[in-house]
């Protein structure tokens, strides 16, 4: 009997992979407690990397401690697309172009996939970097700013806005500050009802309500505001408001110093040899 060469031999008995994952991991369990309970203040660690891609005009890569991975890449500025038509206005502006994509394998079940959400979390980067970028300064310009959710872990937007206000930086666009931005969720009145900074995902799909908010610290304007659930009265939305924009000004310093580290990177790769050290001629010998 002839093989069949383009099929894949693989075991006769398979088990599924859930099986090897840790108790209280699993999808739709809430995390286990602890013998402490969590700061709802506590910021998560963040990594920053500016400058990875090289076929970008700026990019830039953010990872939180609970698992969001987030790159971002920015192109332009580049002359608009239909920009030819039509009477020219007195104050041309440039145009800012964002997308927000999740990529296939960026979570378990229906988070891994691509939803509905993109298109609104694509405008809500937009229109929080737009407060960021002086576009006066490009008219009749576009810059494309791409996000892509490489790992789901919580905070998917806030982390998608602190790359790309990193990227933006490293590309070289003017900006009026850099956009720190941090994410909140809400807790179920069951569990307290309390508003936690930078959630994870199980705190994420347990919570009733949800906010992000992006701030231009130097300036300490809110340049964004997305928020959705039952989270109580106005003041306690207020009171969300105040924790994300404190931990925003905490993150503010932890940005600058990876855009610092970038520039000083370049800078060292573009030095002359001549410049960085002294190549001394060889000994003469009798």
């Amino acid at each position: 009997m002839p093989l069949d060469h383009r099929r894949v031999p693989g075991p006769e008995e398979s088990q599924t992979p859930l099986l090897f994952v840790p108790s209280g991991a699993k999808e739709g369990e809430p995390p286990p407690a602890g013998d402490a309970p969590r700061d709802p203040t506590a910021l998560q660690p963040l990594f920053a990397r500016v400058g990875l891609l090289s076929q970008a005009k700026g990019s830039a890569y953010v990872e939180l401690d609970g698992g969001t991975k987030v790159l971002c890449a920015v192109a332009g500025p580049r002359e608009a697309a239909g920009g030819g038509g039509g009477a020219p206005s007195r104050e041309p502006r440039g145009r800012l172009v964002c997308e927000f994509r999740r990529a296939p394998f960026s979570g378990r079940g229906a988070r891994g996939r691509p939803s509905d959400r993109e298109p609104e979390l694509s405008l809500a980067l937009q229109e929080a970097l737009e407060a960021a970028v002086r576009l006066a300064r490009y008219p009749r310009a576009q810059v494309e700013v791409s996000a892509l959710l490489l790992q789901d872990g919580g905070s998917a937007l806030a982390a998608a806005l602190c790359a790309a206000g990193l990227a933006l930086a490293d590309a070289g666009i003017e900006l009026y500050d850099l956009v720190v931005s941090c994410a909140l969720c809400k807790a179920p009145s069951s569990e307290g009802g309390q508003w936690l900074l930078q959630p994870g995902e199980p705190e994420e799909r347990a919570a009733a309500a949800r906010l992000t908010v992006a701030l231009l610290p130097s300036l300490n304007q809110v340049s964004g505001l997305l928020g959705s659930g039952e989270g109580g009265p106005p003041d306690s939305w207020a009171q969300a408001v105040r924790l994300g924009l404190d931990g925003c000004q905490r993150l503010y310093p932890l940005m600058r110093q990876s855009l610092l580290r970038a520039v000083k990177r370049k800078t060292a790769l573009t030095q002359e040899p001549s410049e960085t050290e002294a190549v001394e001629p060889p000994a003469a010998t009798a």
